[in-house]
């Protein structure tokens, strides 16, 4: 059996969890100059929810998988449909393909970014975790910088297709070192997949977000939404091999983990996905603006999680958690006050600084002590279940967030959703007439404010519910070695 090469292997865990970086500030860099030229503005939330919707719906398959085959194999196949759906999506003719490969490519990163934390708990202690997170912590700085200023750069030089095929060569170095460095010693035993559980999560959660979405009757599809989890949830008690084990969530680590992580989640999400609409559709900035606002937190995000990862040992988790939660509601309840037209760039984002400062501190203690918390046996299954909840959160509240938005926008029939495209266009609607123009900025500044005032009620939610988790000691709890090390 070959042994595992750590560093190399780490570098390569690095480079996955960069291009995923670089995918979420790039895109959101771009998306306005997309709309502007596909058109399609009312589905404009669609491009990142269906991103979201299939890693949602992948991940606890994936992590299951994980725990089943073994973690290697998993996240290659996640790299490989990431490339083809961005591939694709940088070729995509209309809004509607786009849509269409994005939702593609969520289902490779369904696999990426959990795999890739479970394979950092498999390979390191909990005292070296900690400080392996401080080096992934400066790649999402990286990308971070980098992203908004590469976003703005191919948007102007060259074209928005360009953003997307940026995470080929990434993409590319990742699977080779992955291959040539990283081995397991899987023992072979009949294994078995849940597949009518996961059916049933994958129809659930699409009910959900259809529900969320709030177009129509919304009732009929979370009452389906309802049904369908349910029954998801009892099927799980009664299989051998489910695809999120009920008991994990015994552990009460795990329970106000999961909870904390969905409502931050879709603030989070929320955020990186509407404040540079604001940037750029209310306030007039161009793409490269309306990217740079999201690199602030990016930046102080990572910088946070290396100190977070330093003081875990010496405190705890919960005053991370809880004082992480404080700042990040703090920082969402001020954007929702004082975001409205008319404001300097400077005050998004020092909030938006603010806001990653706290989900710095809290995300880096909630997913190892979800990890911390179980075995190898179960860790790819947890990992990717806290993975899980933070995706649903952020699927279902842009979903929300995009159906308030879309209302406004259509709230007038006299105002073609085509003006609102020409809106967010490199001359900010200067065609459209000054009555026109003025009644579509004020309908997208009070869509766009009632989102923020979304994303400050489920920050201050996910701080009360901190003050559940438990007084639990790093090290207290099982899987604390490097078991599946080889």
């Amino acid at each position: 059996m070959r042994k595992t090469h750590r560093p190399l292997t780490t570098v390569a865990l690095a480079l996955s969890l960069f291009m995923a970086a670089l995918e979420m500030t790039v895109v959101s860099t771009a998306m306005p100059t997309v709309v502007s030229d596909l058109g399609g503005i009312q589905h404009y939330s669609w491009v990142f929810t269906a991103y979201l919707l299939a890693s949602t719906i992948t991940v606890p398959i994936f992590g299951k998988l994980a725990d089943l085959y073994g973690r290697k194999p998993i996240i290659l196949a996640g790299i490989g449909l990431f490339l083809a759906g961005s591939v694709a999506s940088g070729l995509a003719p209309s809004m509607g393909w786009l849509i269409v490969f994005r939702t593609l490519q969520g289902v490779g990163a369904g696999s990426i970014q959990p795999i890739a934390l479970t394979v950092v708990g498999d390979i390191y202690s909990m005292e070296e975790r900690a400080r392996v997170q401080g080096l992934f912590s400066s790649v999402w700085a990286v990308s971070g910088l980098v992203g908004p200023l590469a976003g703005g750069l191919i948007v102007r030089w060259l074209s928005w297709h360009w953003v997307f095929f940026i995470n080929v060569p990434v993409g590319l170095a990742t699977a080779g070192l992955l291959v040539a460095c990283f081995h397991e010693n899987i023992v072979k035993q009949k294994r078995t997949l849940d597949i009518a559980g996961a059916l049933l999560l994958a129809l659930g959660v699409m009910a959900l977000l259809l529900g969320a979405q709030g177009q129509g009757n919304r009732w009929v599809p979370l009452a389906v939404a309802a049904v369908l989890l349910g029954a998801f949830v009892f099927l799980e008690s009664k299989v051998k091999e489910p695809v999120i084990p009920p008991s994990i969530f015994k552990s009460p680590t795990i329970t106000i983990a999961s909870i904390c992580s969905a409502l931050f989640s879709a603030a989070m999400f929320g955020s990186t996905t509407y404040v540079p609409l604001f940037v750029q559709g209310v306030l007039g900035g161009t793409p490269t603006e309306a990217g740079g606002i999201i690199t602030p937190m990016m930046v102080v995000w990572p910088l946070c999680s290396i100190v977070a990862g330093k003081l875990m040992v010496k405190v705890g988790f919960r005053p991370l958690i809880v004082g992480g939660l404080g700042l990040a509601g703090f920082s969402t309840v001020a954007m929702a006050m004082l975001l409205k037209p008319g404001v300097p760039l400077l005050l998004p984002a020092v909030a938006m600084g603010l806001f990653g400062a706290g989900l710095g501190f809290a995300s880096t203690a909630l997913l190892i002590s979800v990890q911390m918390s179980v075995g190898w046996e179960l860790r790819g299954v947890a990992t990717a279940s806290s993975m899980y909840f933070r995706t649903i959160g952020g699927a279902v509240g842009v979903g929300a967030m995009g159906g308030v938005l879309v209302a406004k926008l259509t709230a007038d029939p006299r105002v073609p959703v085509s003006a609102a495209n020409e809106l967010l266009g490199p001359e900010h609607g200067l065609g459209l007439g000054e009555q026109m123009l003025r009644q579509l900025s004020g309908a997208l500044a009070e869509g766009l404010s009632a989102n923020f005032w979304i994303m400050a009620v489920v920050s201050v939610l996910a701080f009360a519910v901190s003050f559940f988790f438990p007084r639990v000691r790093p090290g207290a709890t099982p899987g604390t070695g490097a078991a599946a090390m080889h």
